[in-house]
């Protein structure tokens, strides 16, 4: 509501200056004080609107982006030609030229001294402290700050005119008269007349100090070049510049800052002061953590290297080489069917034992740590039913898969893993992460595994682990003992853990085929035969919730799995849990006189990875022709429906950078269109209603010409087709999924026409109102040559013995580096000729300079299009038709919604299930100073700590400590007639 206030606010007042501005100058001088009010506040607005444009309309600050200084260029190089502005008195060229003129030759002049001084460094002139060369960026800021400060001056102090018209006597005023007591009046007076009081300010304060006469003959020189003369200059005039004189000063105050730093080595040397100390020490005592993966980034080569590597793995790996082959055939075997590599049974003993399991974690580093934070609590805290419960953490944690995206790499492991990891827990003293663990387990202080009382760790791999053949998690899973402070037995993908009270955990790897391969059938077959008995409990874990996938996409997939549980197991499946999809949802069967292989089903991916809706999997409720109930669904269904509405608010602010690909696709499929000559059929309607008519008759008339002439936007066009019909789920029927493709391109189509035909009718506007197409190319530079003379005379020819001394490389840069902000008239200019005389009447250079100029604006214009149709699409899809529930929440990156599920086997045997939600994750954490009061001892694991987590939320009511809550609470029976459930109140599924 505040942008569009601000925006209402501009531009009534931007009408009501345009209208009456020259009334208030020529018939109430009273009012000259408000206006020069109201001209300062035009800039203010118009810098205003290019923030407010890139800020809330695209989510980015102006200093981080180099994408929102391309905006702000394209914006000034168009406001500059209105008129308007001018009339105002917002000389916007004088600014702009002169800002360009001062930037450039600071620039030069930096450089050249910055060599110089370098030079005299190295023949030993100056202190070897001087050595160190700038950063480039740190002079292009300087002569930024330099350049703005110079065309500020000018702007509100002219240049000589006030030397020439109120001359003072300076070595006699004083410059605080106006505060004497006797003239308080006075200068109350001035104050209500604000252009006299501007005035004596800037003859006051900003003149320079004596004249030319009074300065030594190389300064003299410096300014007006005098020495190039025999005795005195003819014309030379004796008064300096108050431009060049600002500018010289803040050039020397630049050369001497720099000259005592370096040569003294002060700067370098001498301490911060306790502000700025305390502001670094404050930016140190923050975690550095990734954002969510940008998934509809155009300019990301993580995700480039992510398709590659998804091609690679289902061509290559996917049937010819498989990891598990390997793990099986390098597997020892010993005492018949007891493999020590995937049989873990040191659990089998505890008495009372508490485990959790989560999945999907590695995407943004807030919410991955959230949810370790949790984990590593020794205690966690929380409310059911009025009454506080204390769940202490478990003794093992299985990790479900996709533990980095988007792909496995070292970088992505490292950062998106075990950074969080281990600042929840931290690793033991003496861990090194680049050592390899080559006899596993490593268990601390020499003990026996079974001896080991700290957090261990177990993990099978999921579909995004295996992009690169398994290579990675084979390093960093299998050949490393610690995820920060719980310790990794596993040796292999895959395993089976015997639990207490006579319960199993079988971790599975699935690969990308789905499945468990032979070699994996084969071990947890001869398990089950073996050691598993009649009235022992399985529970088991996979990456694929294949019983949701497989009704969503009309698929059979899991064979083995199904026949391991069904022939095997033989109803001794109480729960099958997996991951991969982002949400909690936990279904229950239904009571009925056949066999029941599985009991309950969970999904919990909500381990830091974005959010996936439940809504669109509400309608499940049978697998292997047995009936189940949704017992609950994180977030709720409501609330999940609600959330896909982001895709038309949130889209482009999500993902920025899918407006280079955006705009693009748009310029390809209006490409041939450019430019339209035949406009005034538009313009001189008399009604509004026949200027839409006609609107819409021309981009009607625009598609078919595209039809028929066309050859780029075509050719772009089917391009577009193809892919958005590949784009749709296979789910659905060839003629659904072409009516779907059809209808998102016709749309993308509309909307580009529509865009490409206000672009022109903005350039004809211009260009019959002899705004644009006025004066041709270099528009810019030829106007501040003209001008310059009279507001910068230069009577001894000092710039044309510059132009002369560097060869013609002084004026072309400028003239140049003007020319990029003459975007808009070598555009007008170029469509007046290709108009008039045909595109064959312009060079192939004239050609691609017209459309280059065009891109620039129609790219700036048509990308919150783009972005606002596609996100309209997904909202469509996800919410009407149930499609695209991957696609759909992708691009909202929510790293809010964060859950795992902690188990307890109980002294009865019966298996408690709490599943343990965060709803809003914190954006800033801060030092905690419970950890860092506490006493740590040198060789203490960090597990029997009270405080185990180095970060907490910088607001303390938004900790997840805090905030987390049960939204699911069952209990799996040795028998049927024990189970039993009970549900958060925002948790039931309606």
């Amino acid at each position: 509501m505040v942008v569009y206030v601000c925006l209402l606010v501009w531009v009534l007042l931007f009408l009501f200056i345009t209208i009456y501005r020259k009334d208030f100058q020529t018939k109430l001088f009273k009012f000259q004080s408000m206006v020069s009010f109201l001209d300062n506040c035009i800039a203010i607005y118009v810098s205003m609107l290019i923030y407010i444009f890139m800020k809330y309309f695209m989510g980015l600050e102006i200093i981080k982006h180099p994408f929102c200084r391309y905006i702000a260029w394209i914006l000034v190089a168009a406001v500059y030609h209105l008129p308007s502005f001018q009339s105002m008195g917002v000389d916007m060229r004088m600014n702009l030229s002169l800002f360009l003129t001062i930037y450039l030759s600071s620039i030069l002049f930096l450089l050249v001294f910055h060599i110089i001084f370098l030079g005299l460094w190295y023949i030993g002139f100056v202190s070897r402290v001087a050595g160190k060369r700038p950063e480039i960026l740190t002079i292009l800021q300087n002569c930024a700050v330099l350049s703005v400060a110079c065309c500020v001056f000018y702007s509100h102090c002219g240049n000589r005119a006030m030397l020439r018209e109120r001359p003072l006597d300076r070595r006699n005023s004083n410059w605080f008269s106006f505060w004497k007591k006797e003239e308080r009046n006075t200068w109350l007076a001035k104050f209500l007349r604000m252009n006299e009081l501007k005035d004596q300010v800037c003859s006051s304060w900003f003149a320079p100090v004596g004249s030319a006469s009074d300065y030594p003959l190389l300064s003299k020189w410096v300014i007006y070049g005098e020495i190039a003369c025999n005795g005195s200059c003819p014309g030379s005039s004796d008064e300096i510049s108050p431009i060049y004189s600002l500018w010289a000063t803040f050039i020397g105050l630049y050369i001497a800052n720099y000259v005592v730093e370096r040569s003294t080595g002060w700067a370098l040397t001498h301490p911060l002061s306790v502000k700025e100390y305390e502001k670094l020490k404050k930016k140190q005592m923050k975690p550095d953590f990734l954002d969510m993966v940008p998934w509809y980034s155009g300019t990301s080569a993580d995700l480039f290297k992510t398709v590659f590597d998804l091609l690679v793995s289902v061509t290559v790996f996917v049937g010819r080489f498989d990891m598990r082959m390997m793990q099986a055939a390098m597997s020892r075997v010993s005492d018949g069917n007891h493999q020590d590599d995937l049989l873990y049974d040191h659990f089998s003993e505890k008495d009372d034992f508490w485990f959790d399991f989560m999945a999907d974690t590695g995407d943004g580093g807030n919410s991955s740590y959230a949810v370790a934070r949790l984990l590593a609590k020794p205690f966690i805290r929380t409310l059911k039913d009025d009454s506080e419960l204390t769940l202490p953490r478990g003794n093992l944690l299985i990790i479900g898969g996709d533990l980095a995206y988007p792909n496995p790499s070292a970088f992505t492991y490292e950062r998106r893993l075990f950074v969080p990891f281990e600042y929840a827990l931290q690793p033991p003293p003496w861990y090194k992460a680049e050592q390899i663990a080559v006899n596993k387990p490593e268990v601390p202080f020499g003990a026996q595994l079974k001896q080991y009382n700290g957090p261990q760790c177990f993990v099978i791999p999921g579909n995004h682990d295996w992009f690169d053949g398994l290579q990675t998690f084979m390093r960093y899973i299998c050949h490393r003992s610690w995820l920060g402070g719980w310790l990794m037995p596993q040796k292999k993908s895959y395993f089976a853990l015997q639990l207490p009270k006579r319960w199993w955990v079988f971790g599975l790897d699935l690969a990308l085929h789905g499945d468990i391969d032979v070699y994996q059938f084969k071990f947890f077959s001869e398990l089950i035969t073996e050691k598993v008995q009649d009235d022992d409990s399985v529970i088991i874990i996979t990456h694929e919730p294949n019983w949701l996938t497989d009704w969503y996409w009309n698929d059979v997939t899991g064979k083995n799995i199904s026949h391991l549980i069904s022939d095997y197991l033989r109803g001794r499946c109480k729960l099958r849990m997996a991951g991969d999809l982002h949400h909690y949802m936990r279904h229950s069967h239904v009571k009925s006189d056949g066999p029941v292989h599985i009991h309950h089903l969970l999904v919990n991916g909500c381990g830091g990875a974005f959010l996936h809706p439940t809504h669109v999997f509400s309608k499940f409720n049978k697998l292997d022709e047995v009936s189940y109930e949704c017992k609950a669904a994180y977030p709720s269904f409501e609330d999940s429906s609600r959330i896909a509405l982001g895709n038309i608010l949130k889209f482009r602010k999500k993902n920025w950078q899918f407006d280079f690909i955006g705009g693009i696709i748009y310029f390809v499929l209006v490409f041939s269109m450019f430019p339209q000559c035949e406009l005034n059929h538009i313009l001189q309607d008399d009604t509004f209603s026949g200027h839409i008519k006609s609107f819409l008759g021309t981009v009607w008339n625009g598609f078919i010409y595209i039809l028929q002439h066309s050859c780029v936007s075509l050719v772009g066009a089917i391009l577009l087709l193809i892919a958005a019909y590949s784009f749709v789920p296979p789910k659905l029927s060839r003629k659904k999924r072409a009516i779907i493709g059809v209808l998102h391109v016709s749309a993308h189509l509309a909307a580009a026409l529509i865009l490409m035909l206000l672009l022109e009718i903005g350039v004809e506007i211009c260009i019959q109102h002899k705004l644009l197409a006025t004066s041709g190319y270099h528009t810019l530079y030829q106007w501040y040559r003209s001008v310059e003379s009279e507001h910068f005379p230069d009577p001894t020819g000092l710039r044309a013995r510059i132009e002369q001394w560097t060869f013609g490389l002084y004026p072309a840069c400028i003239k140049y580096l003007m020319s990029a902000f003459d975007v808009p008239e070598v555009m007008a200019v170029s469509r007046n000729n290709i108009c008039q005389n045909g595109l064959e009447s312009i060079s192939r250079g004239g050609a691609v300079i017209y459309y280059a100029s065009v891109f620039l604006y129609f790219w700036v214009f048509s990308t919150p299009v783009v972005s606002l149709v596609f996100g309209s699409y997904l909202y469509i899809c996800i919410n009407w038709l149930h499609l695209h529930f991957d696609e759909a929440f992708s691009s909202l990156r929510i790293a809010n919604y964060k859950s795992f599920t902690r188990f307890h086997i109980n002294s009865d045997g019966d298996l408690e299930v709490y599943t343990l939600a965060v709803d809003k994750v914190p954006k800033e954490w801060k030092l905690d100073p419970d950890w860092d009061g506490e006493t740590k001892h040198p060789h203490e694991l960090s597990h029997l700590r009270r405080f185990p987590s180095k970060w907490r939320a910088a607001i303390a009511h938004l900790d997840p400590v805090h905030t987390v809550k049960i939204v699911d609470h069952f209990v799996i029976g040795r028998t049927d007639k024990n189970d039993c459930a009970t549900t958060a109140p925002n948790g039931p599924v309606q």
